[in-house]
């Protein structure tokens, strides 16, 4: 006779069976891999790059100047400048601001490394402040701390998309006179208080990666309201000279130039802009479907006390809902972050990591001595954080699938 026990037994072993994750040996959730992020590319682009192609004219051009343009129309910016990265747009504005040996620049370790790196490359100092926990964003009343006499800007990331404190920023760099360098490189969609991101500070760069919301492959903008500024960073992002090629080469007719700074290289090409010009146009309805992935894994997620989820918006903003994280709650696991993210790419589920704080980055730690425990907000986030897929070409069985490869590692790791 079948006992209750051995009956509890059986009903036990056939839901670990279930359960069990695939890298533990078990079923994944599917059998072609979710990519994280995969760019747009429809007929549109296709026909705008087959055409620079065509035209002969594949460096910085006529489409990479429309771009500029167009650009500056959406982050209601008065003055755009297309570049090769985000990266470079901040590094070039570090420069045009005199920015280098014996200043110092405030930002939040809870970003990519580009962010700092760029603040080095101008031999200035990086000075890390904490994080807010519920926005993730850099907090003000640490910043307020951190400014000395030596600080000269503020650099705050409008993290995953979500628009950083800018009223209280933007007040602390009027009171102490310093510069504002916003890292928008998730944001391009976003509004802060009725103000596009784009058109709030001294300079506001943006990225154009393969995985950002408007991709080229590589590329990013950089906006100003400044004209003299502008005039000065399209000159040394293309060697310094005081004319491009469009203008030396094209039929206007050719024109001598010289070098008036030691610039740089760091133009966008006509080839990227081709690519860029359509994804504007089509920015608002890609935005929507991003909307709507979103509230599905929020409302999925709410549920699970073990996980943390984005706050919800603050008024009067708009999140530019590049990417969806979530935070573990490491107490409540049996496993780290790091092999929760490998059994859900084992799943089949392709996912990120946005960000390692940057202050435990080796080369940060060994030549700053940042030890753990520095920036204990950002650590708690950062050590625990993992992005998931969302993009418009995603369908609905792909949000299934997610939820589920989630859902099955969370009961399966968890703890008790």
């Amino acid at each position: 006779m079948v006992t209750n026990a051995l009956m509890l037994k059986c009903s036990n072993a056939l839901m670990n069976s279930i359960n069990l994750p695939a890298i533990e040996g078990g079923k994944p959730i599917r059998k072609d891999f979710l990519v994280f992020g995969r760019p747009l590319l429809f007929r549109e682009e296709i026909k705008e790059v087959l055409e620079t192609l065509r035209s002969g004219w594949w460096g910085t051009g006529p489409k990479t100047k429309f771009f500029e343009k167009e650009f500056a129309k959406y982050a209601h910016a008065k003055y755009a400048l297309a570049l090769s990265s985000c990266t470079a747009g901040t590094e070039l504005a570090l420069d045009i601001l005199g920015i280098g040996p014996g200043d110092e620049v405030i930002t939040t370790p809870l970003t990519f490394v580009s962010t700092a790196n760029v603040v080095l490359h101008r031999r200035a100092t990086v000075k890390f402040s904490d994080v807010d926990l519920n926005t993730w964003n850099i907090d003000p009343n640490k910043i307020e701390k951190a400014v000395t006499k030596k600080t000269k800007a503020i650099v705050p990331v409008h993290l995953h998309g979500r628009p950083a404190d800018m009223d209280a920023i933007s007040k602390i760099a009027k009171i102490h006179k310093l510069y504002v360098i916003e890292d928008a490189a998730h944001a391009a969609e976003a509004w802060y208080h009725g103000k596009k991101i784009g058109s709030i500070s001294d300079f506001t760069a943006f990225s154009f990666y393969a995985t950002k919301n408007v991709a080229t492959g590589e590329g990013g903008m950089l906006t100003t309201n400044n004209k003299e500024w502008y005039s000065t960073a399209a000159i040394r992002a293309l060697h310094g000279l005081s004319a491009d090629a469009w203008n030396r080469y094209s039929a206007h007719g050719f024109k001598p130039y010289e070098a008036v700074y030691p610039g740089y290289k760091i133009n966008m090409t006509d080839i990227q802009a081709s690519l860029g010009l359509p994804q504007l146009k089509s920015i608002d309805k890609s935005a929507k479907v991003r909307i709507k992935i979103w509230k599905e894994y929020q409302k999925a997620f709410s549920t699970i006390d073990s996980l943390i989820i984005p706050a919800p918006d603050e008024a009067d903003t708009v999140h530019a809902r590049h990417l969806y994280a979530l935070v573990l709650r490491p107490e409540m696991f049996k496993v780290d972050r790091n092999r929760f993210v490998a059994a859900l790419q084992e799943e089949g589920i392709g996912c990120g990591v946005h960000f390692i704080p940057v202050h435990l980055h080796e080369y940060y730690r060994k030549t700053f001595g940042y030890k753990p425990g520095d920036f204990p907000v950002s650590e708690k986030i950062g050590l625990n954080i993992f992005s998931l897929p969302i993009y418009p070409t995603m369908n609905k069985k792909d949000i299934k699938d997610v939820i589920r490869a989630v859902e099955k590692l969370v009961s399966y790791y968890r703890r008790n």
